[in-house]
């Protein structure tokens, strides 16, 4: 099976790892149902969003 690799993987992935996180901010005019569910609408970057949800995920799962 191929594999990928780059020459700087360790400094790109360091890299990652030091860019702050976006903030998700609740817009309550467009909040519906209970907060529990876990289910969100996000409107914004398609890498800021995932970038932001991250933490929430790994704090989650």
């Amino acid at each position: 099976m191929p594999t990928l690799n780059w020459l700087t993987r360790e400094e790109d992935i360091g890299a990652a790892t030091r860019v702050a996180y976006p903030l998700l901010e609740e817009v309550a005019e467009y909040s519906i149902g209970e907060k529990t569910t876990g289910n969100m609408l996000i409107q914004g970057d398609n890498l800021d969003a995932p970038k932001a949800l991250q933490p929430y995920l790994q704090a989650n799962w």
